[in-house]
């Protein structure tokens, strides 16, 4: 096939993906067409994985309190209606429990910059950073998780996370000496030593009809940090004038942003299916499909 052939099939297969998608109009096609040949430095996001830093993974527990001037964007009416869309994606609940054994605890929130993805606390205290802690007795396990938590002996509730996409790992909330908890915990589970309190526990949700309303609603795409200085995407953007809104959620450094363009926007639409066929990846499909089978 002639690479003229080619681009009239891609052509052709396009004119029909408008059609099906209702995107009648001359602009919208053309819109879709330019934005399914963009050069964009699209990356598949990572797959979640079992670590017991908290504050590695994604912190999808701060659309929950989003604030309003989280999301960048030019028109104040497009960054509420997709700031209305996000609060409703993650739920939060809270338990208070009389009593919670401490073995069960797997994760902390402190520091984890530069850190490895631990799988447990045992290979955590194996680590360097935790060579200084040192537990032969049961006098040192109370003195080391009291450094950790200092009301421990006069039985103070423990605040702990759970997440529904962390899977079953239950995280310490305390951000200190996070070390002489981890050793602690690991030494409690080796000597078979029950320790527990009371506890207030928050659970964070991925909520499948708060997912489904911004999948029915919205095109979030995961988009690369050099995409807002490529002149053939910011053309398609703004030279059009679309509705969109843009949110930086993920930590790590060159992380891409989120990018919300309403589907009820034929140009809009076309703009997010295009980015789509380029390659962007979906984040609501990303964190459906990441998520089955994780619930603890």
């Amino acid at each position: 096939m002639s690479l003229s052939e080619q681009s009239s099939t891609l052509t052709s297969r396009l004119s029909a993906l408008a059609q099906r998608l209702g995107l009648v109009g001359r602009v919208p096609r053309q819109i879709l067409e330019r934005a399914s040949t963009l050069h964009l430095p699209f990356k598949a996001l990572p797959e979640l994985r079992d670590s017991i830093w908290w504050n590695a993974g994604a912190p999808l527990q701060r659309l929950v309190d989003l604030p309003r001037g989280a999301l960048s964007g030019p028109v104040q009416e497009d960054k509420a209606n997709a700031h209305a869309m996000l609060i409703k994606v993650v739920e939060q609940e809270g338990r208070q429990l009389a009593s919670f054994d401490l073995r069960l605890v797997d994760g902390v929130s402190g520091d984890c910059a530069n850190e490895p993805a631990y799988a447990s606390f045992e290979d955590y205290a194996a680590a360097a950073r935790c060579r200084n802690v040192r537990i032969i007795s049961y006098k040192d396990f109370v003195k080391t998780i009291s450094q950790a938590l200092p009301r421990f002996l006069a039985g103070d509730p423990i605040k702990l996370y759970q997440a529904s996409w962390t899977g079953s790992r239950t995280y310490w909330q305390g951000e200190q000496r996070s070390e002489a908890f981890a050793c602690a915990v690991a030494y409690a589970r080796r000597r078979g030593l029950e320790v527990t309190l009371p506890a207030q526990v928050t659970r964070y949700q991925l909520s499948p009809t708060g997912l489904s309303m911004i999948q029915q609603h919205y095109h979030v795409l995961a988009m690369p940090v050099s995409t807002w200085s490529d002149p053939a995407f910011m053309g398609l953007l703004l030279d059009n004038g679309l509705p969109y809104a843009r949110l930086s959620l993920l930590r790590a450094p060159g992380a891409p942003e989120f990018l919300l363009l309403p589907k009820d926007n034929p140009d809009a639409m076309a703009l997010g299916e295009g980015l789509r066929l380029a390659g962007a990846p979906d984040v609501v499909r990303y964190l459906t499909e990441q998520t089955v089978g994780r619930e603890g």
